[in-house]
């Protein structure tokens, strides 16, 4: 069954590119790939969606064009690892540039808790935090 779902414009791939590069200012290569997504719910049959892909930061992007010609859609997701895949909230979005800046608030903001919790303080940490004096726990009988 031929693709009925155009691939990413010249134009579009611009507007991703430009995008990253104002986020992360620098260029973002950015990769075409293909991937079977099941589009209706009610239906079995997978359909082949032209998708861009790109990796910063440790996070893999994935945006998925849905719609054909006449009415351009676009999914999103991120990951670190396959198991830990998230998504925007929202489904499908009418605009590839509403897309990208949420896929790319949330990952920003999804950074930013998963740094936090990385940052706590232990022991040892906290002995260099109070001038260097050793640190005892409080005793636990």
């Amino acid at each position: 069954m031929p693709n009925s779902i155009p691939d990413f414009t010249a134009r579009e791939l611009q507007l991703v590119s430009q995008t990253l590069q104002e986020r992360y200012g620098k260029p973002v290569p950015v990769e075409n790939a293909e991937a079977e997504l099941l589009l209706d719910p009610f239906d079995s049959a997978t359909t082949p969606c032209p998708s861009l892909t790109w990796v910063e930061r440790d996070a893999h992007f994935v945006i998925f064009k849905t719609g054909d010609k006449n009415h351009s859609r676009f999914r999103c997701q991120f990951y670190y690892i396959e198991a830990e895949q998230f998504g925007t909230g929202k489904d499908d979005y009418d605009t590839l540039g509403d897309c990208v800046i949420s896929l790319l608030q949330v990952q920003s903001d999804h950074e930013r808790k998963r740094m936090s919790l990385r940052s706590g303080m232990n022991a040892v940490d906290f002995s260099k935090a109070n001038d260097g004096e050793e640190y005892f726990p409080p005793l636990i009988v």
